[in-house]
């Protein structure tokens, strides 16, 4: 992977998230917070036809408890790193919400 780092940051509307996810899991759950703070996400769903993309909103909107319409793939959509817009949200509370769901 490109080194690069990926920030956990308040923007004016919301929070970006930067997302590892590895799909074809044996279940949807948060791995770890690496040390770029890239948030790594096992998902059961394959990366076929957007189905990744679309159990990744479905499983961020259920653990951090935001409408899903909140919630947009912004880059990376075709790979497994993604980043990940959170509008109105606060970038505290997101972090704790993950930290609580790391298994």
């Amino acid at each position: 992977m490109p080194d690069r780092e990926f920030r956990l940051h308040d923007g004016k509307k919301g929070a970006a998230l930067a997302i590892r996810v590895t799909p074809r899991a044996r279940r949807n759950e948060v791995v770890e917070v690496l040390s770029d703070q890239t948030v790594k996400i096992r998902l059961t769903a394959p990366p076929v036809e957007g189905k990744a993309n679309d159990a990744l909103i479905n499983y961020l909107s259920d653990i951090l408890d935001i409408p899903k319409s909140k919630i947009e793939i912004v880059a990376g959509e075709t790979g497994r790193d993604k980043l990940v817009s959170v509008l109105d949200a606060d970038l505290t509370e997101i972090h704790q919400k993950i930290l609580e769901n790391i298994a």
